[in-house]
């Protein structure tokens, strides 16, 4: 089979391996859809496992069945998750699924940029999902990305009635400003440093977009009748965003780091302020198995909007380009590979 074998984000090449083989307990999908990741270009974090085949946001169809797998058919139109939790242990069963030690050794094989990947049992068992018969390969590519969203804002607490600054209007700040605004957020604002950016951040719901900058708190207070932000979302790992999260949330209000920064990053924290504003911190990474059903219902139903966020469909040779447009950061926004083309 084919597959995009990635070196560097400059060095993504189409390579031969054998189609995997599946034991009794697992499955064969044939990817139909696979998105590039904003994490599937941290060089930092890739570079060092190079070559290896990326590809985590997969939606296809099984093709083969293990003779022990009950649940699941060839023909079954899946979304298959690549890190899964084992639901058992202590984290698992505290609510923080992500911090599973299962969690970081599980993964499908050998990646959703080929033209087909092998579920391992605990991935069929813990990770795959029927989706819904209205929903396209292509929307299924979302559940990943919007789960980890979902989750982002589940460990924030309510977002009814609270004013709300994403910082970073990527796919995954433009996902969390979805979901602010159908989840009763009272106002949302959006803070970037491109401005084609921004303008996807007011297609896709926010009231306000800015460019950011040394006036910005100034210039968010404007926009926000004179008030600061009960919830602050960091989709960007920069420094610059963390520093502005700090001085933009209110009073008794949360801040949720949602993206890593580069390794190694420290950021300065004005500990005093935080403790003296009761502001809350938190954090959140992955996705759950709740996280995905509310993904998926989200998707299904349209209350999250995500075929205009489309706007690169390419086939499997054509990763390389792919990597290098989400790598640049702008002049695009989703982009798709189809491993079958």
């Amino acid at each position: 089979m084919r597959v995009a074998m990635y070196y560097n984000n400059k060095d993504v090449r189409l390579e031969e391996m054998e189609v995997p083989r599946i034991g009794s307990d697992e499955i064969l999908v044939k990817v139909l859809s696979s998105g590039i990741c904003g994490s599937d270009v941290l060089e930092w974090y890739r570079v060092p496992r190079a070559p290896l085949v990326l590809g985590h946001e997969i939606a296809g169809e099984i093709v083969q069945a293990g003779e022990a797998v009950q649940r699941w058919k060839v023909g079954d139109r899946v979304f298959v998750s690549h890190h899964v939790p084992c639901n058992l242990c202590r984290y698992c069963a505290a609510g923080h699924e992500s911090c599973c030690d299962l969690l970081a050794s599980t993964n499908f094989d050998p990646g959703g940029f080929s033209e087909y990947v092998r579920a391992p049992a605990i991935n069929v068992r813990n990770g795959t999902y029927l989706l819904p018969d209205s929903m396209s390969y292509d929307r299924a590519v979302f559940i990943e990305p919007l789960a980890c969203v979902y989750r982002g804002q589940f460990h924030s607490g309510r977002v009814t009635g609270r004013r709300v600054l994403v910082l970073g209007s990527g796919i995954s700040g433009l996902m969390h400003i979805q979901l602010a605004r159908v989840s009763g957020a009272a106002r949302v604002a959006a803070v970037d440093i491109s401005e084609p950016r921004l303008e996807a951040a007011l297609q896709f719901g926010a009231d306000v977009a800015l460019l950011s900058g040394e006036d910005l708190l100034e210039r968010l207070q404007d926009a926000n009748h004179g008030r600061l932000f009960e919830l602050v979302i960091v989709a960007t790992g920069a420094e610059q965003a963390i520093q502005q999260a700090y001085r933009a949330v209110d009073r008794g209000g949360t801040i949720l780091f949602f993206a890593p920064s580069d390794p190694g990053a420290h950021i300065e924290t004005p500990f005093n302020d935080i403790w003296r504003k009761e502001v809350t911190i938190t954090s959140s990474y992955a996705g759950s198995q709740r996280d995905i059903f509310a993904a998926i219902e989200l998707i299904a139903s349209e209350r999250i909007r995500v075929d205009d966020m489309i706007t690169h469909r390419l086939p499997l040779e054509k990763t390389g380009e792919g990597f290098a447009l989400v790598a640049a950061a702008s002049g695009s926004m989703k982009v798709v590979i189809h491993p079958q083309s």
